[in-house]
């Protein structure tokens, strides 16, 4: 199956895996699974490293050798989900998240998240 991380949940992967719940874990631990995180998460991450709000500069500085390393891999963004993303409802003005929901929308695919937000939009989350 494949499933869309969040960033934290990235972040959780790379740094303190220790700190998910354990059925994501085995998620992520099952070599069967196919792990995506959204070309948005990266943007996302630089952002909040240039403001001082996340400690990850050295993620960044190699973030596809790590995303190599965890087997996961980096979703372009098409051009229907950006679109999706721009209409769907205003149950959250992150841009970032409403991408990752529309992407999951578009894929028809969970995302690993505890921001419950996602479920307003009808993604399938899997978090607890």
């Amino acid at each position: 199956m494949t499933y869309l991380l969040d960033t934290h949940t990235l972040l959780w992967v790379l740094n303190t895996p220790e700190a998910l719940p354990s059925r994501v874990m085995r998620i992520v631990l099952d070599s069967a699974a196919t792990l995506l995180v959204s070309i948005a998460t990266p943007w996302e991450m630089a952002i909040k490293v240039n403001c001082g709000k996340l400690d990850a500069a050295d993620i960044l500085e190699n973030f596809e050798a790590a995303m190599t390393r965890g087997r996961i891999t980096v979703l372009e963004t098409a051009v229907r989900q950006a679109i999706l993303s721009g209409r769907l409802p205003l149950h959250h003005r992150d841009p970032f998240d409403r991408l990752l929901a529309a992407q999951a929308l578009d894929l028809r695919i969970p995302i690993l998240s505890r921001d419950r937000v996602f479920d307003l939009y009808g993604v399938q989350r899997i978090w607890d």
